[in-house]
Formats: C-alpha cells, sequence, structure tokens
C-alpha cells in the first residue's frame, strides 16, 4: 500500500468527517475504510489533532518548521565554539 502524506488541514477534515460517521453509529473500521485510512493512523490523528480548528494545525506546522530552524542555528553555533576552544587550545 502506498503511503500518503496528509496536511493538517485534510487531517482535521478527516477527523471532522470521522466524528460525524461516529456520531450516525458507524463502526470504527466502516470509517478508516471509508477515510481510506487504518485505524491506527485514526487513533493517532485523534490522540495529536484532536479538537484543532485548520488554524491551529496551520500555525502549529510553522511552529514547528521555526523550531526546526532555531535548533539548526544553535547546532552551528555549538560547532563553531567547540572549534574556537580548540584553537585557543592550541590543538589544531
Amino acid at each position: 500500500m502506498k503511503r500518503r502524506r496528509h496536511t493538517p488541514e485534510q487531517i482535521i477534515r478527516k477527523l471532522r468527517e470521522a466524528e460525524r460517521m461516529s456520531a450516525e453509529g458507524k463502526e470504527l473500521a466502516e470509517i478508516a475504510k471509508a477515510l481510506e485510512i487504518s485505524e491506527q493512523t485514526l487513533h493517532r490523528w485523534r490522540n495529536q489533532y484532536g479538537g484543532m480548528k485548520a488554524n491551529d494545525a496551520k500555525e502549529l506546522r510553522e511552529l514547528r518548521r521555526e523550531n526546526t530552524a532555531l535548533k539548526q542555528i544553535v547546532a552551528d553555533q555549538a560547532i563553531d565554539i567547540r572549534g574556537l576552544e580548540e584553537v585557543a587550545k592550541g590543538n589544531f
């Protein structure tokens, strides 16, 4: 089975559809099949995105992207500091 990537907006849309189907009395397996995802994926999405709105998911994605960039900056600075410490010791 080919893996698909869903955007947070698509995930939230599918979760809302799953809630609607669940209210209609459909089984979890039926819901997952209708949404073309596995039951495990549905559970994971509910834990991760439950109660979010599309704007919240978009903001979360942007914050994660910014966090990754900041971590890269910190890693680069740590490398520079180690290099300078080695040069200051004279072990180059």
